[in-house]
């Protein structure tokens, strides 16, 4: 005999497939209005402050550990027109990614319940400014600090004049990690949602976890122990984070009628 709840959730979604075809319609459809998104972004930043005007605003925090009259330098043929092209590039998948988010949002909320509909959104919400604060901590505070801990051991007969090229790559690679390091509460909340982890066993890895994010951060970052430490701990915060946050999510985000047994019970 079927559950009634069950027969509830198919009762939700009832009628709302779609063939084959129009899944593939509407992923293509999706992936163009990412597409726009992207351009406009990179037409409004190539605008203003255009591409010299990013690449100035990157290399403050090493400028700021450089004699006063020192650049950076490109030694690549082509490195002064495909150096800033890639950091425009790079400018405008950040600025877009709210857009990008919600055209992934668009896509799958179709197949969504309600209840589940309720969760998702905030947490794409939630999700974007991670990445954002990830990536400001780095561009405001990492990244002094670090060359200002690299530039003491730079001896004085050396005259440090970095690559443009070899900068831009070293920092992309610190926003990627940070951005997606700054996502563990997401991570945290939705195991324990799905019930893959329970609260107790998260606060039992706790320790654990603070070996895998130095294990991660010393992987991830360039081997320097300030932005190691800066990776790892904020880390290890955010399991916290993820922890408290878990509790309350898993509680506002379940079914109706979970909810109505959990408060019969």
């Amino acid at each position: 005999m079927a559950d009634p709840k069950d027969k509830n959730k198919e009762d939700e979604l009832a009628g709302t497939e779609q063939p084959f075809v129009q899944h593939l319609m509407e992923l293509r459809d999706r992936l163009l209005y990412c597409v726009y998104g992207l351009v406009v972004a990179g037409v409004l930043l190539a605008i203003w402050p255009g591409p010299a005007g990013l690449i100035d605003m990157i290399a403050v925090p090493i400028r700021a550990h450089m004699p006063p009259d020192a650049k950076l330098i490109a030694i690549g043929v082509f490195s002064p027109f495909f150096v800033p092209l890639k950091v425009l590039g790079m400018t405008a998948v950040l600025l877009a990614l709210p857009w990008l988010m919600y055209q992934a949002w668009m896509f799958v909320a179709p197949g969504l319940y309600s209840h589940e509909k309720k969760f998702a959104l905030p947490l794409i919400f939630f999700g974007s400014l991670l990445a954002y604060g990830g990536i400001a901590f780095v561009q405001f505070f990492v990244l002094d600090k670090m060359f200002g801990f690299i530039q003491k051991f730079t001896p004085p007969s050396v005259n440090a004049t970095p690559d443009i090229s070899s900068y831009v790559e070293a920092i992309l690679s610190l926003y990627i990690a940070f951005g997606v390091a700054f996502q563990v509460p997401i991570v945290v909340m939705l195991l324990v949602r799905f019930e893959l982890v329970t609260i107790e066993k998260l606060r039992s890895f706790r320790g654990y976890f603070i070996v895998l994010a130095f294990v991660v951060a010393a992987v991830l970052t360039p081997p320097d122990v300030v932005s190691q430490l800066a990776l790892a701990i904020p880390m290890c915060l955010l399991y916290e984070v993820g922890i408290i946050g878990a509790r309350y999510f898993t509680k506002y985000s379940k079914p109706p009628e979970e909810s109505a047994d959990s408060a019969q019970s």
